[in-house]
Order: structure tokens, then sequence, then C-alpha cells
């Protein structure tokens, strides 16, 4: 394993004092003075005054109706994913879920909260490949996906690292087969898609406020509708389906996955500073992208005509003929260093070594052990199976290759631009 700090590509470079995060919450002060009201007032629990705006402004700000305020992302995805399954197949018995013996169309390159809930409702995920423009989900293999699979009406869609989708094209093959599509916005608050955020175009659509997001509330999510009959099934669904009765009463599975009055004070204390937020991320993106233009590297792309993202998340591929020979098992990774070339985890051990985190690009949903028997379509079509003993492998699986080729950079916005500049100097290093 390389030393970093003694290898002369690196002379006069002194680790950071503090360690530079990838993304980490920042506080502004405004979130204490409405935890202590929470507590002051002794609405400590699931009801509260900071649930009720906090609701309100996030839906004011994405211009959606109603939001309801869940306890993670996740759990609002799940409930969004069995809302739709309900409205398409009906109430399942108790025990089963909602899309029990269904397939749905999922984005492939994502983290596996927005995958794992179509498993919580007894359904078969199909990822859908990633396309270069955006790494989100490719409409040709949607469309591909629909020729081998056309009884699937659901689809969740992810925009990766905050970065909207190619959301016209989607809705509009979602609309040729009468599917319903579930949005996970969880990274993209604050991004636009032809001047129309992120969060209004699913059937049921969701953010987080997880601990790394652009605002934060160390844990929380929000469900989106513009149906006051589906934000009141969420918000009963959440709190265990209690009955309005003067004891307890069921008639319908519940969760408890409503969001605590202290988690929404520290959300309405971040809320007034989402879009400074953006603006500080865009800047690191800019920085990074000026920074590195003489580096055989991209950033993450984007539809610079159509959208807008929130930049939460600057991240970058390394030019294949650049790349040194890397190779990485299930937990580990090995690579060689070559003059003139460099790989991800070359990268990404140097900016720890010198206290900075990175990290790797999502792991495509294709290539975990936990769904590496589930279907996967690519532009090409099924992207299972594609060898045998005579023919080597051939077709497109873009996520695998932006996988291989690519790195999140610390992102942090609090990082000053001298320390950027640092960061930016160890990645020109690795190249030496």
């Amino acid at each position: 394993m390389n030393d970093f700090l003694t290898d002369s590509r690196f002379k006069d470079i002194v680790p950071f004092s503090s360690r530079i995060c990838l993304s980490s919450p920042t506080m502004h002060g405004d979130e204490q003075k409405w935890v202590d009201e929470a507590i002051r007032t002794n609405w400590v629990s699931t009801v509260g005054e900071n649930i009720n705006e906090v609701e309100k402004m996030t839906a004011e700000i994405i211009n959606r109706k109603y939001a309801v305020a869940l306890s993670a992302g996740t759990a609002a995805l799940h409930l969004g994913i069995k809302l739709v399954g309900e409205k398409l197949y009906g109430q399942p018995k108790i025990g089963h879920g909602t899309l029990e013996g269904r397939k749905v169309f999922v984005s492939d390159m994502t983290f596996d909260a927005t995958v794992n809930p179509i498993a919580y409702e007894g359904g078969e995920a199909v990822f859908i490949d990633t396309e270069y423009d955006t790494w989100n989900i490719d409409p040709i293999a949607l469309e591909k996906a629909f020729e081998l699979y056309p009884d699937v009406r659901v689809i969740v869609v992810a925009h990766l690292y905050g970065t909207p989708g190619k959301i016209d094209e989607i809705r509009a093959i979602a609309d040729m087969h009468d599917a319903l599509i579930v949005e996970d916005a969880a990274e993209s608050l604050g991004a636009t898609y032809k001047g129309i955020q992120t969060g209004n175009f699913g059937a049921a659509s969701i953010i987080s406020y997880n601990g790394n997001k652009i605002l934060t509330g160390s844990s929380g999510g929000m469900f989106l509708t513009d149906k006051i009959e589906d934000a009141n099934k969420i918000r009963k669904w959440s709190t265990q389906s209690r009955e309005d009765a003067a004891w307890y009463q069921h008639e319908e599975m519940g969760y408890n996955y409503r969001m605590s009055n202290i988690i929404a004070g520290i959300v309405r204390g971040q809320l007034p500073y989402l879009n400074e937020h953006i603006v500080q991320k865009k800047q690191i993106y800019e920085r990074y992208k000026e920074g590195l233009a003489d580096l055989p590297v991209k950033m993450n792309p984007y539809d610079e005509i159509n959208s807008e993202p929130n930049f939460w998340m600057s991240c970058m591929t390394i030019d294949e003929e650049s790349m040194c020979q890397q190779v990485r098992g299930e937990k580990d990774s090995l690579y060689l260093t070559e003059p003139g070339k460099s790989c991800p985890t070359e990268i990404l051990s140097a900016l720890s070594a010198f206290n900075a985190e990175g990290r790797p690009i999502w792991k495509p949903m294709h290539m975990q052990p936990l769904y590496r028997m589930t279907p996967f379509i690519t532009a090409d079509g099924n992207g299972r199976g594609r060898t045998n003993a005579y023919i080597s492998e051939s077709g497109t699986d873009v996520g695998a290759d932006i996988f291989n080729r690519g790195l999140c950079l610390p992102s942090d916005n609090k990082m000053k631009p001298e320390e950027q500049n640092i960061i930016i100097d160890i990645i020109h290093r690795c190249f030496l």
C-alpha cells in the first residue's frame, strides 16, 4: 500500500489539521431555537408546531400542496411505494405487500434505500441502466424494459447526486404504458427541471433530511403529493394506522414512521438556508471544474439547457485511457501506480492520507450481492447472461463503467477555497 505522506509526488503537502468532510451538516443557530422551543413546551414526540411548520414550509418551497413529515426518506419511499401499489393492485392481506408478485422498474445507480422498499412490499426490482448525460435512468433502456416486461406499472426514479434525470422522456414512456412514477428526490432538494423543482414529478414523491443532505434534520424525510386523500393516508399509516376511537383500534397495517418534533425543529431552522447552500455547493462544483480542466477527467454532467442541479455532490470520472490498473473485490481494492494515469482507488487513498474524505460512486444495484440475480436492462436489452464460453461480454453497462472510473469529491460547503485548492493539487499529483 502506498505511503502518500512519503511519496515524492506529494512533497510539501501537509495533512489537513481538521478533516475535510464529504458533506457534513451545516448548522446556522436557528436550529437550536426551535429544538429548545420543543423541549421548553414539552412537545418532543411526533406532534407539535415544528412538524406543522416544516410540512407547510417544505410544501411551499417545492410547490406541492401537501407534505407529510416522516422519520426518514426511506420511510417516505416505503409508504409512497406502498400507496402506489395499493392504488394499482388493491389492499393486500395482512403480512403481504402491495407489490407481491409484481415487477417494478427502478434506477440502477442509486443508494439501496431507493430499492429496498420495493422488497418491503414483496415486489421484484428490475434495474434500469444509467445514461451518461445525467447519470440517471436511461429512457432508451426504460423503453427496452417495457418491451420485455409490458405489464409493469410502477417506475421508481432517483435524481442522482442532486441532478435531475430526463423527466419529460421518462414521463412520456410511463404515460404510454399507464405506469405511475415514484420520485426519489432524496438528494435533489432545490434542483429544477425546466424551472420546476424535483419533488413535483411523481404520483408519489419524497425528499430526505438525512445528516449528509443539502439540508438536514440529522434524519427525517418528506412525502409530497397534491392529493389530500394521499397525504391523509400516509399520515395514518405513519402513526400505526390508529382509527378515530377512544381506544387503540386498527383496521390497516401501520408503521411508526412519523417525524419527531425535535428533528422537525432542526429542519425548521435549516429550511431558510436552502438557496444559500445551493450557491455554496455550486461554487465548489465550479472550482473543481476549473481546477481539474487540464486533467483527463470529467465532472458529473447535467442538462445545462433544461435543468439546474442543487450540486449536492461534486463527482468526477477519469477518462478510460488515463485509468491505471484497478481491481475491486467485494470489500477491498488494488491498483498499480502508472505515470500519467490514476484511478479512483488511488485518488481516494491519497485524499484520505491527507485527511480529506472522498467516496466511490454508488455501486450500481445490479452489481450488489443482494440483487445479483435480479433483472437488469440496458439500452441493448437484457443486461444479464450476455456471455458464454465462446463469446466475450458485449453490450453497454453504463452504471458499471461510471462506478469503475468515478468518485465523489469532498463537497462540504464549509470547505474553504484554499482547502479545495489543496485537494485539487493532490488530485493533479496522482497523475504524475
